[in-house]
């Protein structure tokens, strides 16, 4: 390879999982859990407002919102991993094939409870909302989600758009490195300039997270530097700012504590230790195997728990108390997520990928006659190999000879 061009990356041999970034996932995911059934909107499914219910519980719970800045953040991490040694049609298929299966699932429960069940009580919406709601861009043309939670997954699309882009063009060690720098500086350009399609494109609110974890997953796989850590620094800096700014004002007008932006700060700087210990030191081969399960059951939690869990509380909260209706809300969304990933990921997930994959064929035979060959990342030292195969946010986990899934989504 001439001098002048960037090195590319090269794909390692099948990792095993980091599994305690399924135990960090899993957190974060309870921690969202927590802040919808103790901190937020109490006063239309408890009754009174859950400061009330919960006075001090709530005041530590309302920080719970942030577990989605977690998720983000390793989705920075495993999402490039997922991307390496695929090409974008091997990318795209795997993406679809993690995040809609489950997805689709939860629109059709919530579109059942909403519709058929409470009849808009909870959620304002109609069938032709919900029919666009299992395309997942319904954001984009400014129609209600199903769920509120369903945001975050708009969120990630552009993550995943962006990182196919990246494969498209060739993923180097340099460019990414570059990338990681001047993404959230660009977005943080589009907000001063007021450019709201540029704020859309480049989600500035959240890219430092996504950013901070693509940092440190060059450092597990490229080994320490101080170019990477200065990468890594810069934007968690920025992704304190963003979220005690932007994200930590809404938190406090919905649960309706006064929330400092100091503490912002230090969970986002705890977020990112937590995640760095877990992926950069000998911690990343520690772990039980109970926590692959915990983080596939993390993206089907995060889908259904909103909904469901309020309907139970709102139901149940005069005959049984305040605390046994928090356990009954908690116990079914587990349950309906344990459901939904026995009987719907596993069943479907290889099916659909496989699908996608024979409808992108023609990419890969035109890809085999002399188009540039999917980039991908030099291996590391034998001690770096490790990688991580499950999911997000926010997501099913991915086989153990596949590579890496995503949550947020």
């Amino acid at each position: 390879m001439p001098p002048s061009q960037p090195a590319p990356f090269a794909s390692g041999p099948v990792r095993p999982r980091l599994l305690l970034l399924d135990c960090l996932r899993l957190a974060a995911a309870l921690g969202v859990v927590a802040y919808h059934y103790t901190a937020v909107f109490g006063d239309l499914f408890w009754g009174v407002p859950s400061r009330e219910v919960f006075p001090r519980l709530s005041g530590l719970t309302a920080y719970g919102a942030m577990g989605v800045q977690l998720f983000f953040i390793i989705s920075g991490f495993v999402i490039l991993m997922s991307a390496h040694g695929r090409s974008v049609g091997q990318f795209v298929a795997s993406r679809v094939s993690r995040l809609f299966p489950a997805y689709w699932t939860a629109v059709i429960l919530a579109a059942f409870l909403l519709l058929a069940v409470t009849h808009g009580d909870m959620n304002r919406v109609t069938w032709t909302d919900a029919l666009l709601n299992l395309s997942m861009l319904q954001q984009s043309v400014g129609v209600s989600s199903l769920d509120g939670v369903f945001w975050t997954l708009w969120v990630e699309l552009l993550f995943y758009i962006t990182i196919a882009f990246f494969i498209w063009r060739g993923m180097t060690h340099q460019r990414l490195l570059a990338f990681v720098f001047l993404w959230p500086l660009l977005g943080m350009l589009a907000i001063q300039s007021d450019s709201k399609l540029l704020e859309t494109l480049l989600i500035p609110d959240f890219s430092p997270l996504f950013a901070v974890g693509i940092g440190l997953y060059l450092v597990h796989t490229q080994g320490h530097s101080l170019l990477r850590w200065l990468a890594i620094g810069v934007n968690t800096l920025l992704g304190c700012h963003q979220t005690a700014d932007r994200f930590l004002p809404a938190m406090s007008q919905s649960t309706g504590h006064p929330l400092p932006p100091e503490t912002a700060w230090l969970v986002i700087l705890g977020f990112v230790a937590v995640v760095s210990l877990a992926t950069t030191t000998p911690l990343r081969h520690r772990g039980w195997n109970w926590m692959g399960v915990a983080g596939a059951l993390t993206y089907p939690l995060y889908l259904v728990h909103e909904m469901w869990g309020w309907w139970i509380i709102k139901s149940l909260r005069g005959s049984l108390g305040t605390w046994p209706t928090l356990a009954v809300a908690l116990a079914f969304s587990v349950s309906l997520a344990w459901l939904i990933h026995r009987f719907v990921e596993r069943r479907f997930t290889s099916r659909l990928k496989k699908a996608v994959l024979r409808s992108l064929q023609p990419e890969d035979r035109a890809a085999g006659t002399g188009q540039a060959a999917p980039a991908v990342v030099h291996p590391a030292p034998p001690s770096r190999q490790e990688g991580y195969s499950s999911s997000l946010l926010i997501h099913a986990a991915e086989p153990q000879t596949e590579g890496l899934g995503e949550p947020v989504r």
